[in-house]
């Protein structure tokens, strides 16, 4: 009984201590140790050894809540989040790190090679790499962390357009590489400014500012762009700048691109365009005639468009027109000297002075009315001199003529070519219906195609001559009001077809060669000038039988038509006309003697048959 009394006095004892320990005072403490004292003391003073070998019993309710303190304060290992953890110690190799699990965490110094500064009370960012391995410690990965959280701090820059801090670490192929959050971004070169850029190695090793344009999640690629930040900036100052603007307002810039249609200018923040119109008074190919790159320069605001920051700028028009600084003596008739400036089909302009053009129509070049290309009489460059035909000042208009400095060659035209005269020109071009010959610079001439031979029968005048020959020419009319000449060539000849009229007469007879059987007849050349058509019933000879290509024989001229040159000819008629006159002296013959009987005319016609057959 006494050894009962002493058991029950120890374990009375025991359950006082753990009372003590659990700080619990039944009597006077109904709050909690949690309450009574902070979780971390808790843990530190709890004697874990008597609570593992059940030394120490516990009730089911004081372990419940012993179980919800550590599911609290302690982090739970088998989670994948990234969690933050506080280095307690460092050896030669490892961090020994603190991340308020059942035990401390280990992570290789070789992940903290970015930061050789790390020390003893630094807070970082892991993630649970093994939870325990062979010897129960706990592995870490802060670089595993790292990755985590660059691309949720990325993907979140992206996301929300936040600006990010980035170190750019090298050159590559069309950009540069950058570091941002760990993550090695791609920067475009046409995205580090707004500027082109001449020297790339001098953004290498520089911390500047970017923003995420673009992810591919899917091959983990990251486009920054600084450009981005910069325009953002631009076009704010830009609609400050042009809310102040008013037109006709006279800034000074700087120019910052040529171009071939224009002039870009820096007005402090915000870009206008000044046209190649807009330059200078005068015509100009190029702006750099004009301006160079960098160069300071005064500009006119034309307009603006303030939802789309456009500014149109103007140079040329801070000095004063040069039609209203134009001579006021100036007038029509007078002579002017100036450069060709534009050439185009219809005629050339001239710069008589600064900014003031005349326009020299074609025609107005030369006295021919035949009309020429421009190009003919002038080029771009040349330096000549004028007449003014018109001035208008207020359409800001004149126009000039060459030709009015030398005498128009019309003038005594009837002198210089009367009708029936004989000249030589040069032949300068054709037409469809005949040929232009000049015969001196403003008199021309045409030869209509008819008028070009007397024998050969022309389908185009380029046939006969050729652009640039020299013919001899007859005036046949002169139209003095319309400035017009008629010429012929063949009438310099005298018309060959007078003498075939009466060599070829109808019914004489010639002796030719088929030259070609054409249809519904054959074709003969008597000479170079004749050829004659046998129609096919005036083919057939004697015997019956037709002329063949290549064939001699004789042929008798049945149509002769000189003002159509139409020649035809028979073969067929020279013998049927022998037959016929057998048959009249037969008929004679039997008028003159009375005693002539049938059998004699018949015998006659055997004769003529037997010589048609061959007999």
């Amino acid at each position: 009984m006494a050894e009962e009394n002493k058991n029950q006095e120890v374990q009375d004892s025991q359950n006082t201590e753990v009372q003590e320990v659990a700080g619990m005072d039944t009597a006077s403490q109904p709050e909690t140790v949690a309450q009574q004292q902070d979780p971390e003391s808790f843990l530190k003073e709890f004697n874990w050894h008597n609570y593992e070998e059940g030394i120490d019993p516990i009730d089911d309710s004081k372990l419940e809540e012993f179980e919800k303190l550590v599911a609290e304060n302690f982090v739970d290992t088998l989670d994948d989040e990234v969690t933050t953890g506080k280095v307690i110690n460092i050896t030669d190799r490892d961090a020994i790190i603190d991340i308020n699990a059942k035990s401390e965490g280990v992570i290789s110094l070789n992940e903290f090679r970015y930061n050789p500064d790390l020390k003893v009370g630094d807070e970082v960012e892991v993630l649970i790499d093994v939870r325990e391995d062979a010897t129960g410690q706990l592995i870490l990965s802060h670089r595993k962390a790292r990755v985590i959280m660059a691309w949720d701090r990325v993907n979140k820059a992206h996301d929300e357009s936040l600006i990010v801090n980035g170190f750019v670490k090298c050159r590559t192929k069309g950009g540069m590489i950058v570091d941002v959050f760990g993550i090695e971004a791609f920067l475009p070169g046409s995205q580090i400014d707004v500027k082109p850029i001449r020297d790339y190695d001098a953004y290498v090793g520089k911390t500047m500012e970017f923003k995420v344009v673009k992810i591919n999640h899917e091959f983990k690629n990251v486009v920054v762009s600084h450009k981005a930040l910069i325009e953002a900036d631009i076009e704010e100052q830009k609609k400050e700048i042009i809310g102040q603007l008013e037109k006709g307002q006279v800034l000074e810039g700087t120019v910052k691109n040529i171009t071939s249609y224009g002039v870009f200018v820096d007005l402090g923040g915000v870009d206008g365009l000044v046209h190649i119109t807009d330059l200078s008074w005068s015509r100009i190919n190029h702006p750099n005639e004009i301006v160079e790159l960098d160069q300071k320069l005064n500009v006119v605001i034309l307009d603006f468009d303030e939802a789309k920051t456009r500014i149109q700028l103007g140079l040329k028009q801070l000095s004063k027109h040069p039609w209203e600084a134009l001579d006021e003596d100036l007038k029509v008739g007078d002579r002017v000297k100036g450069k060709v400036v534009v050439i185009a089909d219809y005629g050339a302009f001239i710069e008589v002075a600064e900014g003031v053009e005349g326009l020299i129509h074609v025609s107005e070049m030369s006295w021919s009315t035949h009309l020429r290309s421009a190009q003919d009489f002038v080029n771009v460059g040349d330096e000549v001199e004028a007449q003014i035909l018109t001035l208008d000042r207020e359409d800001r208009k004149m126009s000039l003529g060459i030709k009015q400095l030398t005498p128009d060659p019309w003038t005594d035209i009837t002198s210089k070519y009367p009708v029936g005269s004989r000249h030589n020109g040069i032949v300068r071009n054709f037409t469809n219906f005949g040929v232009f010959v000049e015969l001196e610079e403003g008199i021309d001439g045409l030869i209509y195609i008819s008028d070009l031979s007397w024998t050969k029968k022309i389908k185009h005048p380029s046939e006969f001559t050729n652009v640039g020959d020299k013919l001899d020419v007859v005036v046949l009319e002169l139209d003095v009001e319309g400035r017009k000449l008629s010429l012929g060539h063949k009438q310099t000849e005298s018309n060959p077809w007078d003498k075939y009229e009466s060599e070829f007469a109808v019914g004489t007879t010639h002796t030719a060669e088929i030259s070609e059987i054409v249809d519904k007849g054959a074709t003969i050349e008597f000479n170079e000038d004749i050829t004659a058509f046998v129609p096919t019933r005036h083919l057939e000879k004697e015997d019956g039988n037709k002329l063949k290509q290549g064939e001699s024989a004789e042929f008798q001229i049945i149509e002769f038509n000189k003002e159509f040159k139409r020649v035809v000819a028979s073969h067929t008629a020279i013998h049927r006309e022998e037959e016929q006159q057998i048959v009249k002296q037969a008929a004679k013959k039997a008028a003159q003697n009375d005693k002539t009987t049938i059998g004699d005319v018949n015998a006659d016609l055997q004769a003529l048959k037997d010589k048609m057959e061959g007999k």
